[in-house]
């Protein structure tokens, strides 16, 4: 959530912000009512004031013998019209946050505006293979003729959408997962096994509810109602909610492994068949919690992060720094890492890190105390560490020989029992 107190201050210049994530903003409506809370504030305070200095004459009054009936019915018509002022008040600050809580983060001010078609590609690494296209084989039908995905058999248990791995295609997958695994543990971070099952103040603090709670698989006949996680993120950016941390304890590195269910699934273009898009796919996913000064720091050891799991790869990627519209509506700042895929002739992306700044901590009043005690509100960052669903078929098709075998990524082959290629079956 973006700081009142900063709108009140800066409205035009948040105005201007958030015209370049798309967003048209009229701060009037939200100066108009933090005008109104100041007033019906002191008020209020006025009127209680006013009622305990009636109140403490009574005793003198009832000493001197005087009747203390009119103070009596002084106070009770003072505390009339302030119950009638406390539930306006009430009103206001819930309008001011209805207003403010679905408005987007901030995006950073070196950010370029607009959409998808204005981010700017920063750094490049590798190659690309170049393939004969008589020859080559995309990752569908490499994955359907090493018997490592069966597309058939998906269908008919879930429906469109969906894949099983196989064989040494589930080992391949693991193996992955085993990998992103082992770096972040060597990296100082901790492992995190979260829920799956979450509760409306988890979506809510990671910024996705109140706007995009449509995009949640709900479950149904759970009182209060809770929802599938959509990426592990919304559920670590939730582990101090309503917490106050020291300094001393941050920066806090964590990740988790999880499937991940997105409604927005489907391959609703023909280049995203098979695995590139889908209602469930597995992720490793970094989240750091930092002091409102070290987030940047933090930033960029999140991308060299997962740039490096992508060279231990082999993979030809790129890195997006993301426009501001496209960036995610709880994001002050987006790098993509995107991998090559061959047969798209394309780059896909395999991980976003993302800033928040203070935007989810203050969702979630996660805050920390300085060195001179005074509180301030985390910054968290998260970073995926990778997605598999584009990293697979990436691999797949990267590291594809003439004969239809696959060649196994070395920094693998240790979680694949000493597998070095994938052969096709005779």
């Amino acid at each position: 959530m973006i700081d009142i107190h900063y709108i009140e201050e800066h409205p035009e210049e948040v105005r201007e912000r958030l015209k370049k994530k798309n967003w048209d903003f009229d701060p009037k409506p939200v100066l108009d009512l933090i005008e109104e809370r100041r007033s019906l504030r002191h008020e209020v305070e006025a009127a209680k004031a006013e009622q305990n200095r009636l109140s403490g004459l009574v005793p003198a009054k009832k000493k001197a013998g005087e009747d203390v009936r009119p103070i009596f019915e002084e106070v009770k018509k003072i505390g009339a019209e302030n119950k009638a002022k406390e539930e306006r008040l009430k009103e206001v600050e819930d309008g001011i946050k209805a207003l403010v809580e679905v408005l987007p983060n901030l995006p950073d001010p070196d950010l370029a505006p607009g959409g998808k078609e204005d981010n700017e590609p920063i750094y490049k690494w590798g190659t690309p293979r170049k393939f004969d296209p008589k020859t080559m084989k995309d990752h569908v039908e490499l994955a359907e003729s090493l018997g490592l995905i069966d597309y058939k058999r998906a269908a008919k248990v879930s429906g469109s959408g969906t894949w099983i791995y196989t064989g040494l295609g589930a080992r391949l997958e693991w193996a992955l997962i085993n990998y992103f695994v082992a770096n972040h543990l060597a990296d100082g971070y901790e492992m995190i096994l979260p829920p799956h099952i979450l509760n409306y103040e988890s979506g809510y603090t990671a910024g996705q509810f109140p706007k995009f709670q449509d995009e949640v698989f709900w479950l149904q006949g759970m009182e209060p109602r809770k929802f599938i996680l959509p990426t592990a993120e919304t559920a670590l950016v939730n582990l101090y909610r309503n917490e106050i941390l020291s300094y001393k304890d941050l920066p806090k590195k964590f990740f988790a492994y999880t499937p991940c269910y997105r409604k927005e699934a489907g391959s609703y273009r023909t280049e995203e068949r098979g695995m590139i898009r889908g209602y469930q796919f597995n992720k490793v996913e970094m989240v750091q919690y930092t002091t409102d000064d070290g987030s940047d720091a933090a930033f960029e050891e999140l991308v060299k992060k997962a740039q490096r799991l992508i060279e231990g790869l082999g993979l030809a990627y790129q890195v997006d720094k993301l426009a501001a519209a496209d960036c995610s509506h709880s994001m002050a700042r987006t790098y993509d890492i995107e991998v090559y895929i061959p047969s798209m002739g394309i780059y896909k992306e395999v991980s976003s890190v993302s800033n928040a700044r203070d935007y989810q901590a203050r969702r979630g009043m996660i805050r920390y105390k300085d060195e001179a005690g005074k509180t301030h509100f985390c910054h968290t960052l998260n970073g995926s560490g990778l997605a598999t669903s584009r990293v697979f078929p990436a691999l797949l098709e990267e590291n594809q020989q003439p004969d239809g075998s696959v060649v196994i990524p070395e920094v693998l082959r240790p979680f694949m029992g000493g597998v070095s290629k994938i052969e096709p079956k005779k």
